[in-house]
Formats: C-alpha cells, structure tokens, sequence
C-alpha cells in the first residue's frame, strides 16, 4: 500500500497534562524519533509476527499547551508528509480545570471515499469531522490549547473499529492472494498478518489518518472486532470451538487488539505493570525484541480465562470521570452465572462508580438502555433461551438469540440489575456526593438516540447512542428495527417477557431524543448550563468527496435538575 518506511500512524493515543503516547507501524525494525518544540524521544522498535511497531513516550510537556511534532524513522523525516494539505500534527495536553470535550462512536467500515463507496455505505463522518477539525486549526493563529474549541480530548471509539467477520472488496483481495477463500473460513479474517492488513485499510485514509495523528483517541472493542455475536452465550462459544479456524481468530484478534488498539488506552503508570509491555520496556539489546509467541500466548490465556486479564479502563478528566467497560471479553457465559462482566471485572467497577464527579461517564459499546420494546424482548429471549419455557423452546430461542443479535446488557438480566443499582446510587448520593448525570455512551445498534430514566431527585441518568460512524442499516431493517423498539410493540414484549417469569424493570425510562439512522459522529462538552451532546454527519457538496462537509443533525444540553 506504501513505500514509505511509515507504514500506519502516527496516531496519538493516551495525553494528560504532562505526557503523551504516538504509536506507529514501520516497514522494518528501526529507531523512531518524535520531535515537539526543542525536545526529542526516541526507541526502538519491536516485532510481531514479522511487523513492527514503536510507541514513544513523550514527556515533561507543559500543561494546556499544543505541541507541533515530527516523526523520523532512522534520522529521515517521515511525518508530516511533505505533500501534506493538512495542518502540522499536534498534541494539546490537558489543562487542570479545563471542562471536558469528546466525540464518540461506534461502528465504521473501511470502503472508498467515492461515489461508489458512499452509495452503499454512505459518507464518513469521521472523514467529515476531520476536514471540519483541519479546516478550524487552518484558520487558527493562537497557540492556547483551548484556542480551537472544536478540538476534543478525546476521541472514544466504542467497538467495531474493524470488521473481521464482513469484509470489504480490498481485504478480500488481500485474502485471496494468501489462500483459498473457499475453505473456512472464507472472506472472514483468519490470522494475525489478516488483521495487520485490516487495520491498514481503516486507519491509511489521509485525512482519518491526519486527524487520528492530532486528536488523543480511546478504543474498545465489539463483537465484529473478532465475530459477529461474540460470545452472545454459551451455546455460541460451543459452536465456533468446534470449528477448525476459531481458536486461530480468537488469538490473533485478541493480540492484534492489544497491539493495534489497547496499548495506546493506557496511562504510562498503567503500561508499566502490562506484561507484554514489560518485556518490550526491559529489552536492552541491540536488537529490536521480537514478542510474538509471549503475546500470542497471553491472547490465547485472556480469551480462556478472562480473570487473568482486563481491557476496561478508567480515566478522570477534572471533574468528570470516563469508565470503559469491556462488555465482550469479560463474559461470564455459564448460565447459573450469565453475566456480561466476570466477578473480577464487576468489582472493579464497583471500586469506580461513585460520586464526587461533575458527571460521570460510562463508555460499554453495548446500549445499557435499550428502547423499551427491544429491552423487554431480549430479556424474554434470555428466558427461553435458558429454559423458562422448556427445552424446544431453548433451541428456538437460541436461534432466535443469535439471528437477531439479541445480546446487549437486557440479555444478561442480571448484569443488567446490577449495573441499574449501581447507578442509582451513585445517583442518589450513597456513593459520594452525587454527580449532575450518570451518563452511558454507546454504539453497536447501527441508530442513535438519548433516552433518560424517569426520576425526579438526584443525578439525571442517560443513555446517549452514537452508531454508526459509518455503517448505515438498510432501509427496510430500519423500519423493522423502529417497529420492534418503539410503540405498541413495547407493550407486547413487556408482556412476553413476564410470561417468561423476568422480573419487572427496576426503573423506567423514556426518549428524549431520537432514533436516526445517519451516520454521524457524537459530541459532548461540559458546559455552565449542562453537558451539551450534539451528533455530526457528513455531506457532499459541489461534487467534492474527498472533502465532505460536517453538517450538526441533533443536538440538546442535559441541565442540571434545578436549572431545567
């Protein structure tokens, strides 16, 4: 795809007040300089599985201050690129007292930013919100880091950064000239040097990839990371382990993961005690470390016991506090036990839900609040499907489980439960003093919408759904999608659902925004009068794909309780 010893990247991941990570992947085993004002750092790279890659520590930098940086690859100046229209890459580091501003979403496929490529899957808002970012720092002079206010923190990827399962025509292609596509498990990924290759084709657009190298991103994964349903039950992991590819699948996504997206969602404290990362840190040779088997074996031993290892994390930001749940991996899949987290990973979030926050953010790629119909009817296909009404109806539940992608948080009603008390007592202050919302950022579900539980003291909880990026729902599955979530047809699934012996809701709520089926990119800042969300979208004008523009499609602030 390139001749340039700078394969991917740099991408700028983990920045706080003082330090910063830029990652990226090179052609060969180097050295790898970055470059911010007078100061330079440098390493080495390491291998895996014939790649290689550098994540270089910067620190010591100024507090609420933007950074113009240079990437070199054994002396030699590889980014910016010299033919570059964007504005230089920077890291503005955060600024104590500074409120939060972030973009999230879920969900994006990588197809060509053509006439072709949008028809079938519409325009990129991500594509969108970087022209729109490039177009703002252009026209800016100041080097304030507040100077550009559309400038996130953060950028939160909430799962299916990637697509293992559908593939596009290029990664189809890619596939083919390594093996036969006929045999398992045909166009879906197979291996590590698959993944590398899927990550090129999502990350290498020029404008995606100048804004991923001057806007601190987060990520967690999803199922179609690794599968479709990825671990949906116990039945589901039964059937892929008896295929001759998935053992495979799961070990490469799992290392890929950690290499390509995980690493970089760590603080610097936080990279120290990972293992892998501890071999790479403590390699003192000559030569670049080669972690391949060690990083196969410890994505072998996270996907056979998720206790050994977690992938959520956790991070304040002033006043605010962000917690990303990993709702895949951590899957308690027995069904005495179902859970969408382990004991190990629930009490860990038990340690960071409580108050003492402005807001308080939880980031899990799964809705927690699905619409009400939809909720009602995946708490009554868990039922079944574990045998509330019988062993035939099981079998057809479990089909019924897997077809429709009846998998979210209503699906493990016990995690569910759990979840929903947690959050109300942080909302009502039994946890610390309560915060002005609990709110959950999600994806996955391929529409967006704001929904809030209906209570009228303490903290407001909400439920804000970013999805897709880039990725649209049919026509016809839209329709089928509103039909089975909203109306009558909640009554419906209510009513089946306590058929089926499931409990009552512990709380109730409503919508306040929404659906829409755009894809778009959602916002947040914490302002004086509330935490504004707003959702962007992209926009061909005059023609021009290569420069979509942003256009808001929604927007509202969630007001603090005595200032409605």
């Amino acid at each position: 795809m390139t001749s340039s010893p700078l394969i991917l990247g740099p991408m700028l991941r983990y920045v706080d007040e003082h330090s910063a990570a830029v990652w990226c992947e090179t052609q060969h085993a180097a050295t790898v300089e970055v470059t911010a004002g007078e100061q330079t750092w440098s390493v080495r790279t390491f291998a895996v599985h014939g790649h290689h890659y550098a994540l270089v520590q910067l620190d010591n930098l100024p507090s609420g201050t933007i950074h113009h940086y240079r990437l070199h690859i054994n002396g030699t100046q590889e980014w910016p690129e010299p033919t570059s229209t964007f504005p230089p890459s920077s890291i503005s580091t955060l600024q104590p007292g500074r409120p939060l501003t972030m973009s999230f979403g879920s969900c994006r496929t990588s197809v060509p930013h053509n006439a072709a490529g949008n028809a079938t899957h519409g325009i990129d808002a991500l594509r969108a919100t970087a022209i729109q970012l490039a177009n703002d720092l252009t026209n800016t002079t100041t080097n304030k880091a507040d100077a550009s206010p559309r400038r996130p923190d953060l950028l939160l990827f909430l799962g299916d950064q990637v697509y293992a399962d559908s593939t596009s025509a290029a990664m189809q292609e890619f596939i083919e000239q390594r093996r036969d596509i006929s045999e398992p498990p045909g166009d879906e990924l197979a291996d590590f040097e698959e993944y590398a290759y899927l990550y090129r084709l999502a990350w290498s657009d020029p404008a995606n990839r100048w804004l991923l190298s001057t806007v601190s991103t987060a990520m967690i994964f999803d199922d179609h990371d690794i599968r479709d349903d990825w671990n949906a039950s116990l039945t589901w992991r039964e059937q892929m382990e008896e295929t001759s590819w998935w053992r495979g699948r799961i070990v490469a996504g799992l290392a890929s993961y950690w290499l390509y997206q995980h690493l970089g969602n760590l603080a610097p404290t936080e990279r120290a005690d990972d293992p892998i990362w501890r071999l790479i840190a403590e390699h003192t040779g000559p030569d670049e470390i080669d972690v391949t088997e060690a990083l196969d074996e410890f994505a072998d031993r996270c996907d056979r016991d998720p206790a050994s290892y977690r992938w959520s994390f956790a991070r304040d930001f002033g006043d605010t506090r962000l917690i990303v749940l990993d709702s895949r991996a951590a899957r308690e899949l027995d069904p005495a036990n179902r859970a969408v987290i382990d004991q190990t990973e629930t009490r860990w979030l038990d340690e960071q839900m409580h108050g003492g926050f402005r807001h308080l953010l939880i980031g899990t790629s799964l809705p927690f609040l699905l619409p009400t119909g939809l909720h009602h009817l995946e708490s009554w296909n868990e039922a079944i499907s574990e045998g509330a009404w019988g062993a035939r109806a099981a079998r057809w539940g479990e089909k019924l489980r897997q077809g429709l992608d009846l998998e979210h948080w209503a699906a493990f009603q016990k995690s569910f439960r759990a979840l929903a008390r947690l959050a109300v007592q942080v909302a009502d202050g039994k946890r610390g003093p309560a915060p002005e919302t609990v709110t959950f950022l999600s994806g996955d579900v391929h529409y967006s919408y704001v929904s809030e539980v209906e209570r009228t003291s303490g903290s407001r909880i909400i439920q804000a759904v970013c999805s897709p990026i880039r990725n649209p729902l049919p026509i016809l599955v839209r329709s089928f999608t509103a039909v089975v979530s909203y109306g009558l047809s909640s009554t419906l699934t209510r009513r089946m659902a306590r058929s089926a012996g499931v409990k009552g809701l512990p709380f109730r709520w409503k919508n306040i925004k929404g659906p829409w089926f755009d894809n778009c990119l959602g916002s947040l800042a914490v302002t004086d009068e509330g935490l504004k969300l707003w959702w962007t979208s992209g926009s061909i004008l005059n023609g021009d794909y290569d420069r979509p523009a942003a256009k808001r499609l929604v927007e509202t602030t969630i007001r603090r309780r005595n200032s409605r």
